[in-house]
């Protein structure tokens, strides 16, 4: 497979993965705020399904892509490796970014369509406040901590259920419910629902998910000291090259006969 098409595909999954995990995350919402009208029992359920499509995906198509579904995630693995050249070029986070903000915005419209809601509808959903950006700055740093941190350990193939489990906690630890990734933020956007943020509120939320991405591989650094050996670009799980198969080791009589 020539360079450029095997980029093209590591972009179409990113934003599929994208789409994905935006449609958990808005669908979940919908159907707790359908089922229940306990706003501790819908943000559990929202939680645990965040939790569980999540690590699904990443097993499912880190091999593939290197499961980053998030802006901060690909451009902090640019960012390592843009002295060593290990990580994602300019080329693959050119590709990637528009990939998953696209996936986003198509996820939470899924959802929507899914429930029966209008396809497009702007979220009415303010989180304008300075104790929901330190949040997310928070939420995004220790993401960024933990992702590059399994790298530097040796220990990506624990990413899924950890990354997962860290998402699910962060639900909780911060008063923004952790949405720790540019993408996301502004696929909620497109969703007037439980999931939703106005889009008045996105911006400032981009901008402390930057910061924290930032502090997160200034943790990464101050813990881990000298860069990963790991390729950047395998930031949540390591990717698998695709090779074409060995030819099957022949019988006696099939090599006498090829002779």
């Amino acid at each position: 497979m020539s360079a450029l098409a095997s980029l093209r595909r590591r972009a179409t999954v990113e934003g599929l993965g994208t789409a994905a995990l935006v449609a958990v995350v808005v669908g979940s919402g919908i159907q707790a705020t359908e089922l229940t009208q306990d706003v501790g029992t819908q943000l559990l359920a929202n939680s645990l399904a965040t939790v569980f499509g999540l690590g699904v995906l990443i097993a499912l198509l880190g091999p593939v892509s290197g499961a980053h579904f998030n802006p901060a995630v690909t451009l902090a693995a640019w960012f390592t490796g843009r002295r060593t050249g290990d990580g994602p070029g300019l080329r693959e986070v050119a590709a990637y970014l528009p990939a998953q903000i696209v996936g986003a915005v198509a996820g939470a419209v899924l959802a929507d369509a899914m429930f029966g809601k209008p396809l497009v509808e702007l979220s009415t959903h303010d989180r304008f406040a300075g104790h929901l950006w330190l949040a997310e700055a928070v939420a995004t740093a220790g993401l960024v901590w933990l992702v590059f941190g399994l790298a530097r350990a040796g220990r990506t193939r624990l990413a899924p259920p950890l990354v997962a489990a860290y998402i699910g906690a962060a639900y909780w630890f911060t008063s923004s419910t952790s949405f720790a990734n540019p993408a996301v933020t502004i696929g909620r956007a497109f969703t007037d629902t439980f999931a939703g943020i106005a889009p008045t509120s996105v911006l400032p939320f981009l901008a402390a998910q930057l910061v924290g991405a930032a502090a997160g591989l200034g943790l990464v650094a101050l813990c881990f000291g000298r860069p990963a050996t790991a390729r950047g670009d395998e930031a949540v799980v390591p990717r698998v090259e695709q090779r074409p198969a060995a030819p099957a080791a022949r019988s006696p009589e099939e090599s006498t006969l090829a002779r």
